[in-house]
């Protein structure tokens, strides 16, 4: 093992024995280079005042080389702030500047510690590295019944870790909280569990409310106290779009400094929040019990970065950065915010209308993009379809009874005339059904 890798497993078996023990064997492996091109680089940066022919980029005039055909389209930038190398870690102006709102918008962090957010290429890349860091062959790796798919290919098909499901509502509608505890205590003959938190959840739309949130956190330390170590991943790629009585800050702030078993990690990003998907600029934030666990933590997550992308694109950082330092920036979140309530809300009014309810209910939803239609009669695969061929709408299948409907992306003039459409479908396929 490359002595960088044992002085950080070193530290971490020192600082926190069981955070070192839900390392992966990758995670154990895995360290940042302190020697060569990069920090050779940096070191350069610093001092070579006369000729600096380090790192592989071109300069031209005192600045990074361009095409005019870009900057032309670029000019309020500086081309040293979109055309250089981001570092591994991310820009440091805007992880400074994340970390200042993820404080003022999570208070229930306090003075707990926590790391600086390392930039990742959005939550999907979070995701990743956290299962590269954390997830072995036979890991089992926690989620509700209703979930992102991609967790299969991250996790399972990535890194060989089992699945776990437990159902996402209990009887009375609400957080099954009950359901995540007993998955949990399966795993205590292997000792170890990771715990992926997605609120708001996708594809449901659903957030808990606090008293849940309360029993979320109390089944963690729970497994905890039972000597299971488990890692809590909060995926927040939604977080701030809370539409109604639930949790308005990210559980991470309850979980930072739980019990010396839980490692609590932050995976979120402007992606969703600031309306920028094609940026791809996300975070992943530790919590920890000493500064040292944190770097030892922070440096493995660069290694990952450095040996997969080497780092994220500089230029969406950048923006990123401007629109968190604009001082329009929070009335204009705060717009776009009042128009995605508008549309949740308007959607549960269509919903409760009661002139569907022989074709369909709907699962409990109060944040996000999305909701799910529990349909009744017809299968959810087959009305995709039908809604996609003979009407020209688009849905997304789910099992045989669920269907996702991403008010989101829907005008909320348009919301009553989208479940229209998809009544009118659900009442020909049973025509057709019914003529057979």
């Amino acid at each position: 093992m490359n002595p960088l890798a044992s002085q950080l497993n070193e530290t971490l078996q020192r600082e926190n024995s069981h955070v070192h023990d839900m390392l992966s064997a990758l995670g154990k492996s895995i360290y940042f280079p302190k020697e060569g091109i990069l920090s050779q680089s940096a070191e350069a940066k610093a001092k070579a005042k006369k000729f600096n022919a380090t790192i592989g980029i071109a300069i031209e005039n005192g600045q990074p080389m361009h095409l005019k055909v870009i900057q032309d389209t670029l000019s309020t930038y500086n081309p040293k702030d979109i055309y250089e190398y981001a570092p591994p870690a991310g820009k440091p102006e805007l992880r400074t500047a994340w970390r200042k709102k993820m404080l003022e918008e999570n208070p229930s962090i306090g003075n707990k510690l926590i790391g600086n957010p390392i930039v990742t290429n959005a939550l999907t890349h979070g995701l990743s590295i956290a299962a590269d860091l954390f997830a072995d062959v036979g890991d089992a790796v926690i989620i509700p019944d209703k979930n992102w798919e991609n967790y299969e290919l991250t996790f399972e098909i990535r890194r060989g870790a089992q699945i776990v499901n437990y159902t996402l509502y209990n009887e009375e509608e609400r957080f099954n909280s009950e359901g995540l505890r007993e998955a949990l205590l399966a795993q205590k003959s292997k000792g170890k569990a990771i715990v992926v938190l997605n609120f708001p959840n996708n594809p449901t739309g659903y957030t808990p409310d606090a008293q849940d949130g309360k029993a979320i956190v109390a089944a963690i330390q729970e497994a905890a106290e039972a000597g299971i170590n488990v890692v809590v991943l909060t995926d927040d790629a939604y977080f701030g779009l809370f539409f109604e009585n639930s949790l308005h800050e990210s559980l991470f702030g309850q979980l930072a400094d739980l019990h010396p078993r839980v490692l609590a990690v932050k995976i979120d990003g402007a992606t969703k929040e600031e309306y920028v998907w094609g940026f791809r600029v996300g975070f992943i934030t530790y919590a920890g019990q000493s500064d040292a666990l944190l770097s030892a933590l922070e440096q493995k997550t660069m290694g990952i970065i450095r040996a997969t992308i080497s780092s994220g694109p500089h230029p969406s950082q950048t923006f990123v950065l401007h629109a968190l330092n604009s001082p329009e920036f929070n009335v204009q979140k705060q717009e776009k915010y009042e128009i995605m309530k508008g549309r949740a809300n308007r959607t549960k009014s269509i919903l409760d209308s009661g002139k569907f309810d022989d074709a369909w209910g709907y699962y409990p939803f109060n944040s996000g993009y999305f909701m799910c239609l529990k349909l009744k009669t017809v299968e959810a695969e087959a009305l995709r379809v039908h809604l996609l061929n003979h009407h020209g709408v688009g849905t997304i299948a789910l099992g045989e009874t669920d269907l996702r409907v991403a008010f989101s992306c829907i005008e909320e003039g348009n919301l009553e005339e989208l479940f229209t459409i998809i009544y009118q479908s659900v009442k020909e396929i049973e025509t057709v059904a019914a003529n057979k």
